[in-house]
């Protein structure tokens, strides 16, 4: 254990740098500060950021986290060969970095991050092929941003996260499809979404707050065939709507 007050940064020997008569005198580095050549991630990346020329240099550097940031500064054509590095920490970095185009390669990464992160930048026309991911996470960002009329292959996936997403871009029209949905948190977002008569297919749902909003949505014709739901506040909600029914009919005068 260190003593305390002893200094534990990190600190390279600058006698065998390649940079000691240029960039420490030109005080482009500085040892246990501005380093490539520590251990020190922090070290590492003000080098790059203060010398973002020399990054290439290092994109096949033995030190995994050295290459990774040196992703970071590298130009983009040098560091397309990395999405196959082997460390997972580097392919996230290319795979921030590289044009959405050029990231179908990385579809099937074996990294859910990494696969996370094409979901989160491919183009929309090529993100259904990752519709059938293992992972539940890259194809809640494949619901996020898939075009809305693609997503009817998503309406039953095994995860509720998943159908939430769905559930909140699906067209209108198809939102029927999802009214019966084992997940009460997919079935509310479906309600406050329908309208009209397909509102009405949430009247008898299992749920009360299911229930009592498709109350406020269906048409008013079934809105009576709630009167006797079993929860006082369906009930009131539906005697409020057909009480504005009657008042609206009857005018500011009453019955003519």
């Amino acid at each position: 254990m260190s003593e305390l007050g002893e200094d534990c940064t990190p600190q390279a020997d600058c006698g065998a740098c390649p940079y000691r008569q240029s960039l420490l005198a030109d005080t482009r580095c500085r040892p246990g500060d501005v380093c490539v050549r520590a251990m020190s991630g922090r070290q590492i990346d003000r080098f790059f950021r203060r010398n973002p020329e020399l990054a290439d240099r290092y994109l096949a550097d033995d030190f995994w986290e050295r290459r990774a940031i040196a992703v970071r500064y590298a130009s983009p054509a040098a560091i397309a060969p990395l999405a196959r590095d082997v460390d997972e920490a580097v392919r996230r970095a290319v795979a921030y970095r590289l044009a959405p185009e050029a990231l179908v390669r990385m579809m099937a990464d074996d990294d859910r991050e990494v696969r996370i992160t094409v979901a989160d930048r491919l183009p929309p026309d090529k993100l259904e092929a990752m519709a059938a991911d293992a992972d539940y996470m890259v194809r809640v960002y494949v619901a996020r941003r898939l075009p809305a009329g693609r997503l009817f292959r998503l309406i039953c996936d095994p995860d509720s996260q998943v159908r939430k997403e769905v559930a909140k871009r699906l067209p209108e029209p198809s939102l029927a499809f999802m009214a019966h949905d084992e997940d009460m948190q997919v079935r509310r977002i479906v309600a406050e979404r329908m309208d009209g008569e397909a509102a009405a297919l949430l009247l008898r749902d299992p749920e009360w707050l299911i229930r009592y909003i498709a109350v406020g949505k269906a048409p008013l014709e079934a809105v009576k065939g709630v009167l006797d739901d079993p929860v006082a506040d369906v009930r009131e909600a539906a005697l409020e709507r057909l009480a504005e029914r009657e008042g609206a009919a009857n005018g500011p005068n009453g019955p003519a």
